[in-house]
This record gives C-alpha cells, structure tokens and sequence, in this order.
C-alpha cells in the first residue's frame, strides 16, 4: 500500500464511523415509500395481501432508479427497471428449481447487469435489481401462468413508483446550482466594470466562488450534461476572473480596456440572468456579438498593446465557451443538449447505448472486467447455496450481487457494512414487533419507517441503511407468512458467505483507485488526442472509427475510476476535485471532436484542408503534452502557442468560398482550443496544489 495509505483496521472503523451528508429530497422519500407501504396497505384492506405484496416488492426493488434528471431520461431508465425486474422475475419463477437452466441465466444476468456499469451508478442498479429478483424468485418456482401473474404484480410496482414520480416531478431543477452560478458570474460582471481593484474589493465574489465549489464538488449530485456543463462554467470563471486581474494589472491602452471590460461585464450579467432563470442565454449571445465586434474593431485600429490583445483574444474565447455551455446548463439545458446532438450520426452522439457497449467489450475494459466478476460470482454464489441446501439460501446470491463493486475498496466497505446492518437490522426488527402491537396494521407502520429511513439513508451511511432494509424485507415477508423472528442465524449466515465471496473477487486487486486515477485520467486525454490525430487525416474514416471506439473505452475506464475514487474512504478533496474537473472538461473536448468529425463526413472537400489537418495535428500534440504532464504530477511545459495558431488559421478561413463550412470550422477551432487550454490550466493548478501539499 503506498505511504499514507490506511490500514484494514483504520479503513473499518472509518466505514463505521463515516457518515456523508444525506442528500435524497424529503419529497422523494416521500413518494417511494409511498410507492411500497399503499399497495400493501390497500391489499390488506381488500383481503388480496398477495397482490399487495407483489405490487410492493416491485416498487422496492425499482426504487432507486428514481434519480434526478432530464424527465424523458427518468421515465425511460424508471421503465427499464420495471421491465428488467418483470424479466428477470419471470425467468426465475419459471426454472428455479432446475439448477443448470439457474447457473446459465445468473452468468448471462450478472454478465450483462455487470456491463451496465459503463452508463453509471443509477443504470448500473437495474442490472443489480434484475440479478436479485432473479435468484430471490428462484426460490419460489411455479407454473407459467403464477409467474407471469408474480411477474405483472413486480412490473406494476414499478410502474406506479414511476407515477408517483411523475405526479411529484418538481417544475425546476438544479436550483442551488443555478443560482450559485447566477452569483459567481454577477461576481465577475462586477469586477469586469472595475478598471483597477483587488480581491478586497470584491469579498462576494470570493465567497460566491467557495460556494460553489460546495454545491458542484462537495456533495453528491446526479451526473449528466447539465453537471458536467456547470462544473465547466465553474472552471471557466476561474479563467475568466484570472484572465480580468491580469489585464487590470497591465494598465495599457485604458480607452481599449474600458470599452473591452464594459462589453465582457454586459455578457456576464447576460449569463447570470440566464442561469438564474434556468433560460437559454440569448440576451448573453447578442452580448457576445457586440463584445466580438468590438474585438474586431478595436484591435484592428492597433495601438492596443500585444500583452493586452492577447488577454483580450483569451477573455473573449473564455467567454464564448461561458454563453456555449450556459445554453447546456439546467433541465432544459439538457433537452436542448440532447436536441443539439440529434442530427449527428447514432455513432457520433454522446450517448450511444450501443457504440459504448461495444467499446468495451475487451477485457482491457473495466467495466468487461466487472461483469465477469459478476456472472461467476452469482452462478458460483448459488450453487454453494443450492449444493449446501442452505436454509433461506437466496440471501446468499442476493448478497453476493448487493455488495459486488467494481474495486476492491467498495466491495469491501460494502460487504462489511452489510453483514453489520443485516445483524443490526434483524435485532432492531425484532425488538420493533416485540414492542409494537401483534396486528398487521402496527407492523405496516413500522415498516413505512423503516422503508423511509433505508431511502434517506443509503447514500449517507450503507450499514445503517441496510439495517433499515432488512427489517422492511423482513416485515414485508412477514404478510407472506414468514415468521420474522425465526431463521435470524441463516440469513446472518447467507450474508457472510455472500459478502465473503464478493470480497475473493478482488483478492488480486487490493489497490486503491486514488493512485490508479490520474493514469485513468491521462489514458483518456490521450485517447482524446489520438482521436484528433486521426481527425486530421480526413481520407482515413476507418481510422477515424477505431479511434473514436479507443476514445470511449477510456472515458468508460475514467469514469468508471473516478467513481470507484469517490467510493473510497479519506480520497483528497483537491484530487477529487481535479479529477470531476478534469473529466467534465475531458467529456466537452470529445463532443467537439466528434463534431467535427461529423463535419469531415458531410464535406468532400473541406476549405484549407492542409491548414486544418496542420493545426489539429498541433491541437493533439497539445493534449498529448497535457496528459503526460498529468501523469507525472507535473505542469504541462512547452505548449504550442494554440491561439496564434487558431487566429492564422481563422483568417485564412475568412478568404474562403465556402462561407458556411468556414464559419463552422472556425467556431470548431476556437472550441478546440478553449478545451485543450483550460484542460492545461486545470492540470498545472492540480500540480501546485499536489506540491503544496507534499510541502
């Protein structure tokens, strides 16, 4: 283990003992417990407990698939989950009791619900969801018609907890983000209209700008293209603010530097306004163009000083990108988001379900290693089970699936916290109905608490979560006849062997991902620029293919660390930060990419080809330069001078016939470099913060 690493006893109390800040809305407690304790309730009522049963399992089991984000997104992933646990349900009652037909469907349920990992952690819980329903139903085989009946049941569990959602989905989203942005970017309007100052002059600024890093980086909300659009803006302000005190300090050319400031601090109150809102940023826009034109206009005459041009070239990039990205940021950023990529080829979209699937089918894929993980660990779980004849055996299976992970921190932490919950859970069950009175309706009650506090809780701390868990489970078997007092030593028991033999899974793997994440990270800046390296052959489409399917792999493999980073107890808060960042950043390089690589498609002859191969040829040696200094925890040196380079290529692009094409490819050139840029600034601020702490 590296120096300053913890130790197996410090990384067991510190699970214990750790606990994050709850972060699920009241609202959708709320509503999904809702979801479990009403059918049951009105089948006790109507004398079909059964029903009820059903209707509630399949809530439960679909519960956590209700996440924040886009409407259209939440339905379709709310649905998916249903119909994966009706499938999944269907298929165990149907041949449980055989155990080849049984081993066969856990590998192909734990293989494909193990590979759902490359779409995140919500995606990824309907694939565990279908390989619980599938071993806890095989438990109870029956006939065609009882398991297409059990099956509906489960089915429309899901589909109420989805109405339930529909009926609660608030009118604005990402509200505190929003508005935490809205008083940054008022912030830097006014220190853009001052002509000399301090950071002493403008105090709300400072604090504006720590609230953010709070709200974005310090807690855990949804990832998506209006996180990922936020977390760019927060770097972009950075630059921006960077960008405002260098060119006070210069002094030079006041007329130009007025009129300049006045300009840039009209598009960043036009930002604000529009983040505050949650509104495209269309007064933000008409802002831009006067400052661009003011740009255009007031270089042109000279006499403006190189230092201060070259700031105000770089102020004016940033601030493009700050009214591009405010267009992606909020729930209709993201439809708008959505909307834009649509005309693009299904290969060329960010978010190709299929493209991403066969980028990692290689076992150089983290998330292809998983899901073998995973198949041979629940087939292996349940022929133990099935072979030992273990009382309650499914518990075993269902463990195994529950805390599997794909590093061996959280699978660890997961494990262990689960065999302290389930024991926790099924004491503090047994006390409850002990105290409580022996009638179905004062159990109901119980178990609606519970259901709540496992739904609080399960983000904040697992092992006290699962406590809440397991006495719901246990209540909610109890309608089906299970005694809940009895059989507490073999469900104990089954959790200990599942969690034993998640944890053998990563045996060989006992790293820590906050040392494996900056190569991750680096992997991905360079599969980014061997992307625009085959961009500039525009001739090789195959190449163009193969390298854009490498690009996805890594960003899968990147993502898939930074999540098993934040998973780990004591991870930096500044690595952490680095890396959301540097990811965020990472993921608006590569739609520019395939941007213009849509653009290379939809033109045989492109104006200024050779100018435009040289100068992404340069773009990815840039990049290629920035992930290595990443790797080595170094500032990138030796930069090429991109913005110079982005201007000679932009007047040339002004003299050519193909008007359209040319205003397309110099936009795709200004973004190009924004990206690689800010990506470089990101890394070197990442260097002095890692020196600092060395020191």
């Amino acid at each position: 283990m590296p120096a300053g690493g913890y130790s197996l006893r410090a990384t067991v109390i510190e699970s214990l003992l750790t606990a994050k800040r709850p972060d699920v809305p009241p609202r959708v407690v709320l509503r999904n417990t809702a979801a479990v304790i009403l059918p049951l309730a009105v089948g006790l009522a109507t004398g079909y407990p059964a029903v009820g049963l059903g209707v509630a399992a399949g809530a439960l089991d679909t519960m956590f698939s209700d996440q924040p984000g886009p409407y259209r997104q939440r339905m379709w992933q709310l649905f998916l989950a249903s119909l994966a646990a009706a499938l999944a349900s269907v298929l165990g009652f149907l041949i449980g009791d055989q155990l080849l037909p049984m081993l066969v469907a856990t590998a192909a349920f734990g293989f494909f619900g193990g590979m759902l990992v490359v779409f995140g952690t919500d995606i990824a819980r309907v694939g565990m969801t279908s390989m619980i329903l599938l071993v806890v139903t095989a438990a109870s085989p029956t006939s065609l018609a009882g398991a297409l009946s059990g099956a509906g049941l489960i089915f429309a569990g899901g589909l109420l907890l989805a109405l339930f959602s529909v009926a609660a989905w608030p009118l604005q989203r990402y509200r505190p983000e929003r508005h935490a942005l809205s008083e940054v970017y008022r912030g830097l309007a006014s220190l853009a209209r001052q002509q000399a100052h301090d950071d002493a002059d403008v105090p709300a600024l400072t604090v504006a700008m720590t609230t953010l890093q709070h709200t974005l980086l310090g807690r855990h909300h949804a990832r998506g293209r209006a996180m990922e659009a936020f977390r760019v803006l927060l770097e972009i302000a950075e630059r921006i603010r960077l960008e405002l005190i260098a060119m006070a300090e210069l002094r030079a050319s006041p007329g130009v530097h007025a009129m300049f400031r006045g300009d840039a601090a009209r598009v960043l109150a036009a930002i604000a306004d529009a983040l505050e809102a949650g509104e495209s940023p269309r007064q933000a826009e008409r802002a831009l163009q006067t400052l661009q034109a003011s740009e255009n206009a007031l270089l042109g005459r000279g006499g403006s000083g190189e230092g201060l041009a070259a700031h105000i070239h770089a102020l004016s990039g940033q601030l493009a990108a700050a009214v591009r990205n405010a267009n992606w940021a909020g729930s209709r950023g993201e439809l708008r988001a959505s909307a834009a990529e649509t005309p693009l080829p299904a290969a060329l979209r960010a978010d190709s379900a299929l493209s991403t699937l066969r980028a990692n089918l290689t076992p150089r894929s983290v998330a292809f290693r998983h899901a073998v993980r995973s198949a041979l660990c629940l087939s292996a779980a349940l022929l133990v089970a099935r072979k030992l004849a273990l009382p309650h055996g499914y518990w075993l299976p269902m463990t195994a699936a529950i805390v599997l992970r794909p590093d061996f921190g959280a699978t660890f932490n997961f494990g262990f916290l689960r065999v302290v919950g389930t024991v926790l859970g099924l004491v503090l069950t047994t006390a409850l109905l002990h105290v409580t009175p022996h009638d179905p309706w004062a159990h109901l009650a119980v178990m609606a608490v519970l259901c709540m506090a496992f739904r609080y809780l399960a983000n904040a701390h697992y092992g006290v979560a699962v406590a809440a868990l397991t006495g719901t489970v246990v209540i909610l078997l109890s309608f089906e006849g299970v005694n809940s007092s009895a059989a507490v030593a073999d469900r104990v028991l089954n959790t200990a062997l599942g969690s034993g033999m998640a944890l053998l899974a990563y045996v060989l793997w006992p790293t820590w991902e906050r040392g494996r994440a900056r190569a991750a990270l680096a992997d991905m800046l360079d599969a980014y620029a061997g992307y625009l390296q085959s961009l500039s052959r525009p001739d090789r489409r195959d190449a163009h293919r193969e390298a854009r399917t490498a690009a996805r792999t890594a960003r899968t493999n990147a993502q898939a660390s930074l999540d098993r980073m934040r998973a780990e107890p004591a991870t930096p808060s500044h690595l952490m930060d680095l890396a959301s960042t540097l990811f965020a950043n990472g993921n608006r390089l590569a739609r520019t990419a395939m941007t213009l690589e849509a653009v290379i498609d939809d033109h045989d002859n492109l104006p200024e080809t050779t100018e435009i191969a040289a100068f992404v040829e340069h773009v990815a040696s840039a990049l290629h330069l920035v992930a290595n200094a990443l790797r080595d925890h170094q500032a990138p040196t030796t930069l090429p001078d991109l913005r110079a380079l982005q201007r000679s290529l932009a007047s040339l692009l002004s003299m050519a016939e193909d008007r359209r094409a040319a205003e397309l490819l110099d936009r795709l050139s200004d973004r190009l470099v924004d990206n690689v840029n800010t990506l470089a600034h990101i890394v070197e601020r990442g260097a002095r913060e890692k020196a600092a702490t060395v020191a």
